[in-house]
């Protein structure tokens, strides 16, 4: 018990050591507002990845809850890992979903389908 508190207790002081230090370079309210913007897009990254990890956990978690209901269908209902693989699903490709939306929704280079193919606006 005595080590976990030690090693906690460094670790705070690590992480107030980097806070000081990252302190001391921002100066001002735009270098602020210039800072946070700079790590907008380490934050997509990591809710990307966060979606990919947990939809490929619900997907086992689901392949598992199946083969639960083949051992024993009165104990696991089929509605369970029917529920947690569309779960799944939705959270490994809503990065994509969410990319395309954002490319229809913010930029000006829509495509339309037409009859001799993808023509422009």
């Amino acid at each position: 018990m005595k080590k976990v508190i030690l090693l906690l207790l460094g670790f705070g002081c690590i992480l107030l050591g980097i806070s000081i230090a990252a302190a001391a370079t921002v100066s001002g309210v735009g270098s602020v507002a210039a800072q946070v913007t700079v790590q907008f897009a380490n934050i997509a990254r990591f809710i990307t990845a966060l979606a990919y990890i947990a939809g490929m956990a619900f997907v086992v978690g689901a392949l598992v809850k199946f083969k639960a209901h083949k051992d024993n269908p009165t104990q696991i209902p089929i509605g369970t890992p029917i529920a947690l693989l569309f779960i799944g699903a939705a959270l490994i490709f809503s990065p994509t979903i969410f990319k395309v939306t954002g490319t229809t929704m913010l930029t000006s280079g829509g495509k339309v389908g037409g009859v001799t193919g993808v023509t422009s606006f």
